[in-house]
């Protein structure tokens, strides 16, 4: 195997590993601060700019590779069409293109499964941050995220025990408004009756003056 095959081939072990750390069980706070760092990190930003040429020239790899399986696929069926008075000569170049035949489809498949791998772990990558994005307002609306003031309110009112001291407190404020409502009643008729009485005490005395 050449220098850029094995490379090839360190890359696919690398992109295995990686997949069993994005699938593999974890809490949700560890998993949300390793993708956060992936994610913020500029030095992973200028590695995943490098992987995505790396993958260019993987692609040409396996375009290549198709390319001499398909030449040797079809030198092979020449060397079996030839004629039976060369038929030594012919076997031995037999195995000669069988053996080529079985590097390139070697190669072809290296490149094949590392350019697949590449798109699944993407795809992988960008469902584990949507779900660790929909899991993060999920927790904010059921009040069970502790780090946002929100879903501490949230957390408050979501308690049973809670909830029926504020409805206790709505009613007694209630009760304190229709109390409110009658003494601000009563002083309102004491007010008149007092009026009506200070009004009775003054007409007698003006009409004396005007005696």
């Amino acid at each position: 195997m050449t220098l850029y095959y094995s490379l090839v081939f360190l890359l696919l072990v690398a992109e295995m590993a990686l997949f069993m750390l994005l699938v593999i069980p974890m809490p949700f706070g560890l998993r949300r601060r390793i993708f956060t760092f992936i994610s913020e990190n500029p030095i992973i930003a200028k590695l995943q700019y490098g992987l995505k040429i790396t993958f260019i020239f993987i692609l040409i790899l396996f375009i290549d590779s198709v390319n001499r399986v398909y030449r040797v696929q079809v030198e092979l069926a020449n060397a079996t069409d030839g004629s039976k008075g060369s038929a030594a000569i012919m076997g031995h170049e037999r195995l000669e293109v069988q053996a080529r035949k079985f590097y390139s489809q070697r190669n072809m498949y290296l490149c094949g499964f590392t350019l697949f791998l590449s798109l699944i772990l993407n795809r992988t990558y960008i469902m584990i941050l949507e779900v660790l994005r929909l899991e993060e307002k999920l927790k904010q609306y059921e009040g069970t995220d502790k780090n946002t003031k929100q879903s501490e309110k949230l957390a408050v009112a979501g308690e049973p025990g809670e909830i029926a001291r504020l409805k206790k407190e709505l009613k007694k404020k209630d009760t304190d408004i229709e109390t409110l409502k009658k003494q601000s009643e009563g002083l309102q008729r004491e007010y008149h009756d007092l009026t009506e009485k200070y009004g009775a005490t003054q007409t007698p005395a003006g009409s004396r003056k005007e005696k």
